[in-house]
């Protein structure tokens, strides 16, 4: 499979990387594939602009196993997306030898990439592998890219004419069996945006459900000065 197609940004030709790149070939639909080669490319481009000292297999490891997660072989998974791929892509590393320090920052790359403002603040790779995402999927950054970069990686690797609406369905799909997972995350915006029956969690909600706000979740003895605790952000204003 020839996938060095973009000039100056040349694809990993380890034995690692090929072989990792048949086995997300194989897992993945052609949407998911090509914008995670894209993912990479992005990556490395802004990478090098940044003189960023950055491992490209790595790299190239993190943005092939980062929507992994969204696939049919974790149907049945509890686990937020983003997890099921670092975890797959832990798996297979240690499958192929590589230092337990490298598959933590891959694990990391995978698991935060849906977390912004965290992971460029973290290694180059876990920087990168978000950056690309962000610029694939929502376009941020994209006045940074020249046009000549942006017109080489989408002629190497094309987007679908309705990319846009088909990642939102792939997050869809990817997620609509675990509607918890996305609690926390702008996931639950593709579960919103697909589903109208959706509700999200809202975290005040939460809070003020939660057993401190009743009686029995106060530690302190009836009767005591701190006892008011549970009910006092109830009481109407003196």
């Amino acid at each position: 499979m020839m996938l060095n197609k973009v000039p100056g940004v040349p694809v990993p030709d380890s034995q690692l990387a090929r072989e990792l790149t048949q086995f997300v070939r194989d897992t993945e639909s052609d949407l998911l594939f090509h914008h995670s080669i894209r993912v990479y490319c992005w990556g490395a481009i802004a990478g090098n602009r940044m003189g960023l000292k950055f491992d490209p297999e790595l790299l190239y490891a993190a943005s092939m196993f980062h929507d992994i997660g969204l696939t049919a072989r974790y149907e049945d998974s509890q686990l937020r997306f983003e997890v099921d791929g670092a975890n797959a892509a832990r798996d297979f590393l240690r499958g192929h030898g590589i230092s337990e320090r490298d598959i933590e920052t891959v694990w990391n790359a995978v698991a935060l990439h849906t977390t912004p403002g965290i992971p460029q603040f973290m290694q180059p790779e876990i920087a990168l592998v978000q950056a690309g995402a962000g610029m694939d999927v929502a376009g941020r950054g994209y006045e940074q890219f020249t046009k000549a970069q942006r017109e080489a990686v989408v002629a190497a690797f094309p987007r679908e004419s309705d990319f846009q609406h088909e990642i939102i369905d792939a997050f869809y799909q990817g997620m609509k069996h675990r509607p918890d997972s996305t609690f926390g995350t702008f996931n639950d915006d593709a579960l919103a945006f697909k589903d109208s029956n959706f509700r999200r969690v809202d975290i005040c909600a939460v809070i003020l459900a939660s057993r401190w706000n009743t009686r029995t979740g106060c530690d302190h003895p009836a009767g005591s000065a701190s006892h008011q605790c549970s009910d006092r952000s109830h009481r109407p204003a003196s």
